[in-house]
């Protein structure tokens, strides 16, 4: 990177960006707040309150922040939603089999829309030149992903954790995802909404770092906490690079 604050020592020009998925390209519809919620437990016979979910959310994202965690399982983002169902008033066994359908449903793209900002600015990063990468924790099909919301031959290489085997931040997802573009550490940037799963995991390889403050999403890190390059929108990232 040439200007933005925290390059890596001895980087050169960027020459891939990476990003995250989830809540940094895409955002949840309906199916996946409250009143989606109330129909997944419908029907498995659960009752829940859809006023409860924001709560609900917050009270379970400390299980998926637990970076200790860190080989994929799909236990883990069942227990995530599991809590959320109880947070919201489901309880007994058949929240298990709710949870496993939402589980299930967060994998198709028909659920998920573009955020406005994703196509423009992958579109000037690849006439500049830049690779561009994915890299996500999710079970996801990225190929599918991609066909889904038409960025067929702007993504040179894609990484998802199902498939990999480990979560970011560990180093290995970012080093398979260097790999697959044939570009240095020092010369690559990760784009997310995560400091630590995206921002730290990819410093730690020795990749620069943009943290996107989606007005939707999860990131709490005001550009005055954060140690890092903060967006709010994508089409102010091909000016830090």
């Amino acid at each position: 990177m040439r200007t933005v604050v925290n390059t890596p020592a001895g980087s050169g020009s960027t020459a891939a960006v990476f990003f995250d998925v989830d809540f940094t390209l895409i955002y949840p519809g309906p199916t996946f707040q409250g009143a989606g919620y109330v129909e997944f437990c419908g029907r498995h016979g659960l009752e829940v309150d859809a006023a409860r979910f924001p709560a609900a959310v917050m009270a379970a994202s400390p299980i998926l922040d637990d970076v200790h965690q860190l080989r994929y399982d799909e236990e883990l983002f069942v227990r995530y939603t599991r809590t959320i169902i109880e947070g919201m008033g489901g309880t007994g066994a058949a929240a298990d089999g709710c949870a496993r359908e939402v589980y299930a449903e967060w994998a198709a793209c028909r659920h998920f829309s573009l955020y406005d900002d994703v196509k423009p600015a992958l579109q000037a990063l690849s006439s500049a030149g830049i690779k561009v990468g994915l890299i996500s924790n999710s079970h996801r099909c990225l190929d599918s992903f991609q066909s889904h919301f038409e960025l067929d031959g702007l993504i040179a290489g894609a990484v998802s954790s199902s498939e990999h085997g480990f979560l970011k931040p560990h180093s290995s997802i970012f080093e398979a995802a260097l790999d697959m573009v044939g570009v240095r550490a020092d010369r690559a940037v990760m784009v997310g909404d995560s400091l630590r799963h995206d921002i730290k995991g990819a410093r730690r390889v020795g990749m620069g770092g943009v943290l996107i403050r989606r007005a939707d999403g999860a990131s709490t890190f005001g550009r005055r906490r954060s140690t890092v390059p903060v967006i709010e929108s994508l089409s102010e990232l091909l000016a830090l690079l």
